[in-house]
């Protein structure tokens, strides 16, 4: 798979596969998934912008985040972190919530593992995103993840070549 390449494939009924390499070095990307003030500038498909409110990238940490619209739409989410090990992998439960991370009830269950690996310059990012139910996944691909996931990271590529 190229660089500036996104695969996001469903391998299983409940179960999403996001393929992705960046040239760049690790100890680049790395930080740019794990740092709130490098995750803002790309995760959210433009015209959208991330907004952190508190990241903890820990064992048992939490992001809380806003996903604002260029019409005022406001969405927020929070992310759980597991299983960390730096510069290699780790993972999450994500859900929509309120402004206090308080979990919306009946919202799509995800949980992501993401790994990294460096090759020749080169960062591959993996990431299997499993969900409660195939019902899950099928909501959160018409809410635009495909397209808005592949679009985030293509302006992780841009912060990337401006460091």
């Amino acid at each position: 798979m190229a660089a500036n390449e996104t695969l996001i494939t469903k391998d299983q009924p409940n179960k999403l596969k996001v393929k992705r390499s960046f040239n760049a070095p690790l100890s680049k990307v790395w930080p740019a998934w794990t740092q709130a003030e490098l995750l803002d500038p790309w995760w959210a498909p433009r015209p959208w912008k991330a907004i952190t409110k508190s990241l903890d990238f820990s064992n048992g940490g939490l992001w809380l985040y806003s996903m604002n619209g260029p019409q005022g739409e406001v969405t927020w989410c929070r992310v759980d972190f597991h299983d960390i090990v730096d510069n290699k992998t780790f993972s999450t439960a994500p859900s929509f919530c309120d402004e206090n991370g308080n979990k919306i009830a009946g919202s799509p269950e995800m949980h992501w593992t993401c790994n990294f690996s460096e090759a020749d310059g080169k960062t591959h990012v993996d990431i299997d995103i499993t969900f409660d139910s195939e019902t899950d996944l099928e909501k959160i691909v018409a809410m635009g993840f495909k397209e808005g996931f592949t679009m985030g990271l293509g302006n992780l590529d841009e912060l990337l070549a401006a460091q």
